[in-house]
Formats: structure tokens, C-alpha cells, sequence
């Protein structure tokens, strides 16, 4: 009998372990993702995210991860979001190619001015050598790179003129995303570009204090810019490409099935997103006629081709001159 309070103490002990461990089985790894634009049905970030959401939940080594969702710039713009996922403070981003070329240089390739025809062609470069040499150079910097996502072409909107020849840019104020590569564009087509953050933007252009701004639709849409701007001419002078990235200590340290279901919920994510945000810019200009702009096309691209040609010089040693030349082989 001297064994019976030895024993229901070891047993009391055996349950309170039990009981921790099966807590712990039921804890969830957070998962911050952030993007700055809104979590709007239309809006390409948020499509992408909840597509990512969605995949990762759905997966047997994925059901581990609590998906928290941070549109709006709740964890500060582009630029801040990027440098919070490097330091480890978020976990993954949706971030415009733009920003991300503030880390690594040679991303500034994917928003050389009209380089892209179409939005297949931009993802047939990037899902091949070209997207995993820019993947291996991030790699280094901290962040792992996931997939490239697609915003649509950038067009330009303002309240001065519809813009139908590289002449209708000249003198315009138009806001552009802090990237060396924007503002070299509207240099070059006679604009005057204004780098400033996205949070200070639509109050500029609704005060006057800009005239305009370029912007893919469906952010236009989301972002209810149409009231704001009046002309919105379909320039497409950029195709804007968004990247998923991901913090890579964060990633490391995962086991390798909790990394493989974070990959495959991104390649379901980049493969659904890509199909939403085409079918949404195929209507967009009928949604936005319809709420008020006045849309128009423009006839022949070659005219800006030839504007914007010193831009491409002007940073081949930033993006790296093979890293280009390649590129330009296969989009011609």
C-alpha cells in the first residue's frame, strides 16, 4: 500500500504531460502576410493571398500554420513590409516587383517600360531561367522568393489630357513608385515624375498636388481611384509583376514537409491568381467607363518604344547586362 501514493503521483505527473503535449500538438505556427493595397475581391494582392490561404489549409502538412491576413498597410508600406520580412518581424509578402528591386537590383528588369507584350509572355520568362536567377539573387539578401504573381499592365490616369502620344505626357505630374526605373521613364517621355509613397498618394492627386499617377486596373478599381482621375488611357507600359515572398530563416527552420506544403500552396496560389486577376482586367475598363472615366486606347506603342530606349542603357549595369540580354532575346 506504501507504493499507492508513489504511483497516483507518477500517474498525476504522466496526465499533466499528456495534457501539455497534446496542447502543444494543437498549436498553430503564425504566418503573417502582409500587402498594402485592400483586401478587396478584385484586388490582385488580396486574390493572391487568399488563394495561398486557401491551398495551404487545405494541405495535411499545411493545417499547421494560422494564416493571418495584414492588407492595408497594417504592416507599413511596400517598403517597410520588405524590410520587416527580411528582419523576421512578418513572415511572407505580397510585394510589387518595384520594391523588391530596392533589395536586389536586378529585378528592376521586369519593369524596364514595355518590355512585356502580354502578361503570357512576362510569366513564360519568369517561370523559367530568368525567374530562378532572379529567385537565387534575393536568396541571398535573406528573403526566398515563391512565385511571381501578376497585377496586370500598369496604364496611366491623370486629370490634365488623355494620353495617346508620348507628347500628351510632357510636363504632367504624375506620382511614381520609388524606383530609379519609373522615374527614368517619365524622364524620358518629357513627364515629371513625383516618387512618393502609395498611402500619400490618392490625397496628392485628389488636391491637385499631382496630376496623375500610372497604376494597373484593378488597383484603380480597388482602390476607387476613378474618383480622382478622369482619363484613363491604356498605355500598358508595364506589366506589373508581384512577387511572393517569403522570410528564408523563417522558412529553414520549418520541418521539410511544413516547406514543401508552404511551396505547393504557393504554386497553387501563383497559378489560381494569375487566372482571377487576367479575367478581372479583361472587364475593368468596362467597369471603369462605366463609373465614370474616359477610357482610351492607344494606337501604336512604337512612338513610346523609341522615347523610352535610354532607359534600357541606363540600367543595364544595375540589372546586369547578360541577365538583359537575355531577356530581350526572348521577348523579341
Amino acid at each position: 500500500m506504501k507504493l499507492l501514493p508513489k504511483l497516483l503521483a507518477v500517474a498525476a505527473t504522466c496526465c499533466v504531460v499528456g495534457i501539455y503535449t497534446g496542447a502543444n500538438a494543437q498549436t498553430k505556427i503564425p504566418l503573417k502576410l502582409g500587402w498594402t493595397t485592400t483586401d478587396a475581391q478584385t484586388d490582385p494582392y488580396a486574390i493572391g493571398a487568399r488563394a495561398f490561404a486557401q491551398a495551404l489549409s487545405e494541405d495535411p502538412n499545411g493545417k499547421v500554420f494560422d494564416v493571418q491576413f495584414y492588407p492595408n498597410r497594417q504592416l507599413g508600406d511596400e517598403k517597410a513590409l520588405l524590410e520587416g520580412l527580411r528582419m523576421g518581424t512578418a513572415q511572407a509578402g505580397l510585394i510589387t516587383n518595384a520594391v523588391t528591386s530596392q533589395i536586389e537590383p536586378a529585378f528592376l528588369l521586369n519593369d524596364l517600360p514595355f518590355l512585356y507584350s502580354s502578361s503570357d509572355q512576362a510569366y513564360e520568362v519568369l517561370d523559367g531561367e530568368i525567374g530562378q536567377i532572379l529567385a537565387d539573387k534575393i536568396s541571398s539578401k535573406g528573403i526566398t522568393l515563391m512565385g511571381y504573381m501578376g497585377g496586370g499592365f500598369r496604364n496611366m490616369i491623370n486629370n490634365v489630357r488623355p494620353v495617346s502620344t508620348p507628347e500628351d505626357v510632357a510636363g504632367a505630374k504624375y506620382r511614381v513608385m520609388q524606383s530609379p526605373i519609373y522615374i527614368g521613364m517619365y524622364e524620358a517621355l518629357g513627364g515629371n515624375p513625383v516618387p512618393m509613397a502609395w498611402s500619400e498618394t490618392y490625397t496628392a492627386v485628389q488636391q491637385g498636388a499631382l496630376d496623375g499617377l500610372e497604376i494597373p486596373l484593378s488597383v484603380i478599381d480597388s482602390t476607387k481611384s476613378y474618383e480622382i482621375a478622369k482619363y484613363l488611357s491604356l498605355t500598358n507600359h508595364t506589366f506589373s509583376v508581384i512577387e511572393l515572398l517569403f522570410n528564408k530563416r523563417w522558412l529553414d527552420k520549418l520541418t521539410p514537409a511544413q516547406q514543401e506544403a508552404i511551396a505547393k500552396a504557393s504554386k497553387v496560389a501563383v497559378e489560381k491568381q494569375r487566372v482571377a486577376s487576367e479575367e478581372n482586367a479583361n472587364q475593368l475598363v468596362t467597369v471603369l467607363a462605366d463609373k465614370g472615366m474616359v477610357v482610351n486606347e492607344v494606337a501604336s506603342m512604337d512612338q513610346f518604344r523609341d522615347k523610352v530606349k535610354p532607359v534600357y542603357e541606363q540600367f543595364r549595369p544595375q540589372i546586369g547586362a547578360d541577365l538583359l540580354d537575355k531577356a530581350l532575346t526572348r521577348v523579341q
